[in-house]
């Protein structure tokens, strides 16, 4: 006799995955329904479902009529969002970087990319926290719409615009149908600045660069006569002196290397007393590292959360643009670290700093620097009067505005 082998029956969890396999196409398409259906559109559904149902138990027509009324309205919002929003959106801004206060002019261009003709509808446009609504009126194929707008600068910040979002609704606003352009622009708005006198003598102009206190066999900054030993180029033999002296003499050097600022912001939120006095220390940086460039110094400048080197006058305002605050790992000693690791050949180092910042951290952000290195330290304390004191290597400046700062530049003879 021969034993057929039986087949296993199949299991809940089989029966219930291929049932799930069915329907999930229909799932799918009820999910993208739900996401284009508004609060209104889902309590419209909700008043319906729950209308028709008690019509069934109480046998109440106007209950019925409630139910076809919602029914009704959904069909026809349908009508209204059955096509996606057909729009090429491209936003620009003129200019891109502004002064705080200076309003930015931006302008959105809607362009009707389908060959059909495009109903009226909004487009929605995120400008840093808010959002902004631009009524497009209807075009034909291939028409444009041009709408113009003013962002306002209040403070310091860099705004993102966009992306934009073409909305297709119905009169009621069950229904909802969105298309989000990638178009994203940011507007530079940078902190005030002032114009300054060249920085010499604390960062010198000219074209052997700073003098520092290393010795050297060949440069250009001449520092004494010595005699001669094996190896030494024949080239840098003062003959002149050599013949008074009865012996060779050549020239001794000092290493020179090209005059660096390395400027730090702190960008602890401790440091200061209020927003005000971080406010005035990003200006004073950009004041100063803008004269900087303008007199053809290197420029290295960690503030806060940015740091750039090698910076352009464009380059440094957009990097004070995007400073921020933090609660922790900004602190002027870890900043001062940082500089350090961006910018070895520092010769002059300035330390922007609040009202509340202790004597010590400062010492301790200069500690980073060699003893070549000038260290300036300016506190932006609008409450107290502009000073000058000094210990030791560094110069503390105390700073009440941003008008306070060629003044004190000079006294400090920086």
């Amino acid at each position: 006799m021969v034993m057929k082998k039986l087949r296993p029956e199949r299991t809940a969890g089989a029966t219930a995955a291929a049932l799930t396999d069915r329907l999930a196409p229909a799932l799918r398409g009820a999910r993208r329904v739900w996401q284009v259906t508004t609060p209104a559109g889902r309590g419209a559904v909700i008043v319906m479902a729950a209308a028709w149902v008690l019509g069934l138990r109480l046998g109440w027509q106007e209950l019925f009529l409630v139910a076809a009324c919602c029914l009704i309205a959904l069909l026809i919002a349908v009508g209204f969002v059955a096509a996606r929003p057909s729009l090429d959106i491209v936003i620009e801004l003129d200019p891109a970087q502004v002064s705080v206060g200076t309003p930015a002019a931006g302008r959105l261009v809607a362009t009707n990319k389908s060959r059909a003709r495009l109903r009226a509808l909004n487009v929605e446009v995120p400008v840093g926290l808010n959002r902004a609504t631009f009524p497009i009126p209807s075009l034909a194929a291939g028409a444009s719409h041009d709408e113009l707008f003013v962002v306002p600068t209040d403070r310091r910040a860099v705004i993102p615009i966009g992306p934009p979002t073409a909305v297709r609704t119905d009169p009621l606003g069950l229904l909802r149908r969105d298309a989000v352009a990638p178009t994203t622009v940011e507007l530079f708005v940078h902190p005030k600045i002032i114009s300054l006198d060249s920085l010499s003598p604390g960062l010198q102009r000219d074209l052997e660069g700073q003098a520092s206190r290393d010795l050297s066999n060949s440069d250009l900054a001449f520092h004494a006569l010595r005699d001669y030993v094996t190896g030494d180029d024949r080239r840098h033999v003062h003959w002149r002196s050599t013949a008074k002296a009865g012996r060779l003499l050549v020239r001794q050097f000092h290493d020179t290397r090209r005059s660096q600022l390395t400027v730090v912001v702190d960008g602890a939120a401790e440091s200061y007393r209020t927003d005000e006095e971080f406010e005035l220390a990003m200006s004073v940086a950009g004041s100063i590292c803008v004269r900087a460039v303008a007199d053809q110094h290197d420029v290295c400048l960690v503030a806060a959360s940015s740091a750039v080197t090698a910076a352009s006058r464009h380059r440094i305002m957009d990097t004070l643009a995007r400073g921020e605050l933090a609660e922790r790992g900004q602190d002027l000693p870890t900043l001062a670290g940082r500089a350090y690791r961006l910018a070895r050949d520092t010769t002059v180092l300035m330390l922007l700093t609040g009202s509340v910042v202790p004597f010590r951290a400062l010492k301790a952000a200069a500690t980073y620097f060699g003893p070549d290195v000038r260290v300036i330290a300016l506190r932006c304390e609008p409450e107290a009067p502009p000073g000058i004191n000094s210990s030791g290597d560094l110069t503390v400046l105390a700073l009440r505005t941003i008008t306070d700062l060629p003044i004190l530049l000079n006294a400090g003879s920086v």
